[in-house]
C-alpha cells in the first residue's frame, strides 16, 4: 500500500534523523506513532504526515523536526514538500502506473494482504429462535455477519459461520401451542388466541402458521399433542428460515442446535467444572456464578430454585464447546438488547481458565423499516414486516447493500422506495451501474456499432485479440501519458487495499459499501470528462485500462457484499 510506503521510508528517516543527532533530545522513535492522512488540500500533496507529536520528546519546533526527517528520505517515485508539521507526499507517474500495473497482475487477489498471521474463527450471527420468520433485524445480521466472513476470508483468516438454533426453551412449546390454535381452526372451530396481552404472550398469533398448519394436515392426522405439533412446527421454522438463508445468498458451516447441546451433556458438565472450582455458591434456594469476581457488575443466576437452568448456562456451555474445538477467536453479532450479556459470558469464559479477549461480540442496533417516509415497526405476536417480504418488494441486491450500508453501532434507516428506485440516489443501482457502465465501455471497444443517427456501422478500435492482449499482457507504458488526466481515479482504486485491511481488521463491512461508492462516483465523474474510445489507438488502450481496472475492483467490491456485479442494466 502507498501509505504504507510512505510510513515506513518516514519512520526510517525518524530513526535515521535521531542517530544523526538532528532530532534535537529525542533519543528513540517508536513505531506506530505517526500515520498517513490525505491533505485537505490536494494541492498540497496526495498524502501527508503530521509529525508535530515528536515536538514533545524532540524539544524543537514542528517544522524543524519534519525538515530534518525530509533530508533522510529516499524522493524515489514522489515528491516531498513540507508545511508547519506536516510531510506532503505526491506520487510521481512511476508509483501511479505501478498501482494500476498491480490490479492486472493480481486479478481476483488484487487487495489480499501479505504476511497475515492467520487466525481460525468462530463467526456466530443471526441466531434466531426458530419460531418464525426471520424480521428485517435477522436480515441486517445476516447481510453483515456473511459480508464479514467475506472480508475476514479475503483478508486471510480461515471463517467458519455458525448459526445457534435457540431451540430447548419454553418458547418451543409455545410454538406448538399456537399451531394447535390454527389447526382447530382449520378443522372449523369457534376458537382464537386470547385476547389478554398478558396471556397472550403465551402464543405466536402470527399469520404465518396458518400454512404450517395446512402442511401439516395435509401430511398427518389431526392430534392436540402438543410435543407433536411443537417439534413439527420448529423443524418447519427451521426448513424456511435455511431456505431463506440460501436465497439471501448466506452460507453457515453449521447449525448448532442448543437442545443438543443439553442431551449431549456438555451444559451440565460446563456448570460441574464451575462447580468444582469454587465459582459456585447457593444463595435463596437457587445457584449463583462469581460472575462479578471477572469484571461483571454482579454474580448472575445459572441455577434456578426449581433446578431449572437459565439461559446463561447453556451460553457458558456453548462458549465452552466453541474454545475446545480449536477456535483462535470467537466473534458473536448480537443484537443490542443482548448488551447485558457481555459481560457475564467473558467472565464465564475466564472462569473456565479461557481467555476472555479471545471473545468479540458485536452489538448491532435495529433497523427502521421506512415506507412512504414512515416508520413500520414489526413483531413476532402481530402482524409481521419479514426479511421475506423485504427481499420479495426491493431484491436481494439491495436488500444486502442497505443493510451493510451503515455502522453497525447506529440504527439503520432503511428507506424501501429509495431502494427499489433506478437512479443514482440508490446507492447500489449507482454502484452497480458504475460497473455496468465500465462493462458497455469494454464492449464497445471490440464491438461493432450501428450509429443511431446515420444508421451506419462504425468500426470497433480494438480486435478482440488486442483487447485480450491489453489484459493479459497489460504494458504498463500505455499510461504514461495519463496517469495525470486519472489521478484521483488512480489512487481510489489504490485505496482498495487499504480499505480490507481496516475492514478487516475493525470488523467493519460499511467501510466496504462507502469504498465502492466512492469508486463508483470517481469513476463517473473521469467518464463524463473524459472520452475513452478516441481515435488514437494508444489512447484509447490506456483509458480502456483505467476502466477494466475500476470493473475489477467494483466486482471485488461488491463480490464482498454478497451483491451481483450485472454487466448490463
Amino acid at each position: 500500500m502507498l501509505k504504507d510506503l510512505f510510513l515506513n521510508e518516514t519512520e526510517n528517516a525518524v530513526e535515521y534523523a535521531i542517530k544523526s543527532n538532528k532530532l534535537g533530545q529525542m533519543t528513540e522513535y517508536t513505531k506506530g506513532t505517526l500515520s498517513v492522512e490525505k491533505p485537505k488540500n490536494t494541492d498540497f500533496g496526495d498524502f501527508a504526515i503530521n509529525v508535530s507529536s515528536l515536538a514533545r520528546s524532540a524539544k524543537i519546533a514542528p517544522p524543524q523536526i519534519a525538515n530534518a526527517i525530509v533530508e533522510n528520505l529516499s524522493k524515489c517515485g514522489y515528491e516531498v514538500t513540507v508545511v508547519g508539521g506536516f510531510i506532503n507526499f505526491k506520487l510521481g507517474k512511476e508509483l501511479l502506473v505501478n498501482a494500476i500495473d498491480e490490479i492486472f497482475k493480481k486479478g481476483e487477489n488484487y487487495g489480499k494482504p501479505e504476511n497475515v498471521k492467520v487466525e481460525k474463527i468462530n463467526l456466530e450471527y443471526v441466531s434466531a429462535n426458530p419460531t418464525g420468520p426471520f424480521h428485517i433485524g435477522h436480515g441486517r445480521w445476516a447481510a453483515m455477519g456473511s459480508a464479514l466472513a467475506n472480508v475476514l476470508k479475503f483478508y486471510g483468516h480461515d471463517v467458519y459461520q455458525e448459526f445457534y438454533i435457540n431451540d430447548a426453551g419454553s418458547q418451543i412449546q409455545k410454538l406448538g401451542n399456537s399451531l394447535l390454535i390454527r389447526l382447530k381452526q382449520e378443522k372449523g372451530e369457534n376458537i382464537d388466541f386470547p385476547e389478554d396481552e398478558i396471556e397472550r404472550k403465551n402464543y405466536y398469533p402470527g399469520e404465518y402458521l396458518i400454512p404450517v398448519a395446512k402442511k401439516f394436515l395435509s401430511e398427518h392426522e389431526y392430534t392436540e399433542d402438543v410435543k407433536v405439533l411443537s417439534d413439527y412446527a420448529k423443524l418447519e421454522m427451521e426448513r424456511l428460515q435455511r431456505e431463506l438463508l440460501e436465497n439471501f445468498r448466506v452460507h453457515f458451516d453449521k447449525f448448532y442446535s442448543e437442545l443438543d447441546l443439553h442431551t449431549s451433556g456438555k451444559v451440565e458438565a460446563s456448570y460441574k467444572k464451575l462447580e468444582e472450582s469454587g465459582k459456585l455458591y447457593e444463595k435463596e434456594g437457587a445457584m449463583w456464578f462469581k460472575s462479578s469476581e471477572y469484571g461483571d457488575d454482579e454474580d448472575r443466576v445459572i441455577k434456578k430454585a426449581d433446578g431449572s437452568n437459565t439461559y446463561l448456562t447453556a451460553d457458558i456451555a456453548y462458549h465452552k464447546d466453541k474454545m475446545d474445538r480449536g477456535f483462535d477467536r470467537l466473534i458473536n453479532i448480537w443484537g443490542a438488547d443482548h448488551h447485558g450479556y457481555v459481560a457475564r459470558v467473558k467472565a464465564s469464559m475466564e472462569a473456565l481458565g479461557y481467555d476472555s479477549t479471545k471473545l468479540e461480540i458485536l452489538l448491532g442496533q435495529l433497523v427502521n423499516l421506512v415506507i412512504n417516509g414512515e416508520q413500520t415497526r414489526m413483531g413476532k405476536r402481530k402482524n409481521m414486516i419479514t426479511l421475506d417480504d423485504l427481499i420479495e418488494e426491493v431484491g436481494v441486491d439491495a436488500t444486502r447493500f442497505w443493510m451493510c450500508m451503515r455502522d453497525i453501532n447506529n440504527t439503520l434507516d432503511f428507506d424501501i422506495e429509495l431502494a427499489k428506485k433506478s437512479t443514482d440516489e440508490n446507492p447500489v443501482f449507482y454502484v452497480q451501474y458504475a460497473y455496468a457502465r465500465a462493462c458497455s465501455i469494454l464492449r464497445n471497444a471490440i464491438n461493432d456499432r450501428t450509429d443511431v443517427q446515420t444508421g451506419e456501422t462504425v468500426k470497433a478500435p480494438l480486435t478482440k485479440e488486442e483487447f485480450d492482449n491489453l489484459v493479459h499482457n497489460f504494458d504498463k507504458n500505455i499510461l504514461e501519458n495519463e496517469v495525470e488526466n486519472a489521478k484521483k481515479l488512480i489512487l481510489k482504486l489504490e485505496e482498495f487495499k487499504s480499505t480490507i485491511v481496516s475492514s478487516a481488521e475493525n470488523r467493519t463491512v460499511y467501510t466496504v459499501c462507502r469504498y465502492v461508492q466512492e469508486l463508483a462516483a470517481d469513476f463517473h465523474s473521469f467518464y463524463n470528462a473524459t472520452r475513452v474510445i478516441t481515435d488514437d489507438k494508444q489512447t484509447t488502450l490506456a483509458r480502456l485500462s483505467l476502466v477494466y481496472a475500476v470493473k475489477s475492483v467494483i466486482a471485488l467490491g461488491l463480490n464482498i457484499l454478497g451483491v451481483t456485479a450485472p454487466e448490463k442494466m
